[in-house]
């Protein structure tokens, strides 16, 4: 009897002690394979390392570093696990496939995975950045205006950190591509756009005609330009453009009284056939402005029978290009004019092509903060 309780004793305390053993080992192996050590350990994390290492996160006045774990391994126990049992993929990646082996292959799949790293922050309400960075813990009122109405909208809303925050410690994926796709929506909302639709609005530059027929150029339409359907004729339809021209600026009609928003810039014989419809001075600048509106002919596969396409995609533009370095910016931030600058001096530093900075600058500049009741 003795013996079988020694030796049940003895069985339990091996067990025991093999527990412990296996939970230390696989503390320790976590840990090990979290380290910044081990995760610069492949070669295809050096180029990841070099953007990082240029970074506030890597060396500021504060002396404080934010490693590899930090930002990439959630702090709760599940979704810790979860992110480790991932991370094994990246391993098979880099000894079997070499996937990203090459600067050349790296970025051809940085968009890939940047995207899965924001959607897994996302999935866990950004509780990596938020080991460090809590609402809670921020003293709102000694943070810069902008952040401070980010962040109190970001409290109000319940958005998290990498709605806001992309490209902090590694560069921006090239988004060519997804615009490109983009792109490639808004014509096939333009291919079914209702043919009784009165009103129609631009999907990009367009030129336009004076007659059906004519296949010279006499101007160009700008993105989300708004038209009135006059008839429609083959591949072509006639509509008006109406806005207002600034007295002395014959060449450009506006959107809207004493914002630079383009609608349409004109040829000298567009100019003739331009019709005016009364005419105003601004009180606050006391310069003229007359209304103004031209009958002229477009391709009819170049347009779209509703805004919505046209500020779904102007909206993934700005998201994917302006969020990294701004957080989402709301668009009432600046006005109408003051829009142009501030898309003029960021679109060198995206991929942004210039027919894409022009639908930008057209989404910014119709929801900004003097447009609300605009006369348009």
């Amino acid at each position: 009897m003795k013996f079988k309780k020694r030796t049940a004793a003895l069985l339990l305390a091996i067990g025991v002690g093999v527990g412990w053993l296996t939970l230390a080992t696989t503390q320790t192996v976590l840990h090990k394979t979290s380290d910044t050590e081990f995760c610069i350990s492949c070669h295809s994390m050096q180029k990841p390392l070099a953007e990082y290492q240029g970074t506030i996160h890597f060396q500021n006045e504060h002396g404080v570093r934010a490693e590899c774990a930090d930002c990439h391994i959630p702090t709760g126990k599940i979704d810790y696990l979860i992110t480790k049992i991932r991370a094994s993929k990246d391993i098979y990646h880099e000894f079997i496939t070499g996937k990203i082996d090459s600067d050349e292959k790296f970025e051809q799949h940085r968009s890939e995975m940047a995207q899965t790293v924001w959607d897994q922050m996302k999935e866990t309400d950004s509780s990596a950045c938020r080991s460090c960075h809590e609402f809670t813990a921020m003293s709102i009122l000694e943070q810069r205006p902008a952040a401070q109405k980010m962040h109190t909208q970001a409290m109000s809303d319940g958005s998290t950190c990498i709605d806001c925050h992309k490209g902090i410690a590694h560069l921006l994926p090239d988004t060519t591509d997804k615009a490109q796709a983009g792109a490639d929506e808004l014509s096939k909302a333009a291919a079914s756009s209702s043919p009784s639709a009165t009103e129609l609005y631009s999907i990009a530059t367009q030129p336009f005609f004076m007659t059906k027929d004519d296949e010279y150029n006499q101007g160009n339409l700008m993105p989300s330009t708004k038209v009135d359907v006059i008839s429609r004729e083959g591949d072509r339809v006639q509509a008006t453009i109406s806005g207002w021209q600034q007295d002395g600026v014959d060449s450009v009609i506006y959107a809207a009284k004493g914002k630079r928003i383009i609608s349409a810039l004109l040829s000298d014989d567009s100019k003739k056939a331009l019709k005016e419809n009364g005419t105003e001075t601004d009180p606050a600048t006391g310069l003229v402005w007359h209304k103004v509106s031209l009958d002229v002919w477009a391709d009819n596969q170049s347009f779209v029978d509703s805004e919505e396409p046209l500020w779904a995609y102007s909206s993934n533009l700005m998201n994917s290009n302006c969020t990294g370095c701004h957080g989402l910016t709301a668009l009432d931030h600046y006005n109408a004019n003051q829009w142009i600058g501030v898309i003029k001096a960021m679109e060198t530093r995206t991929s942004l092509t210039k027919e894409q900075s022009r639908m930008l600058t057209q989404y910014v500049q119709k929801h900004a903060s003097d447009m609300a009741g605009s006369e348009k």
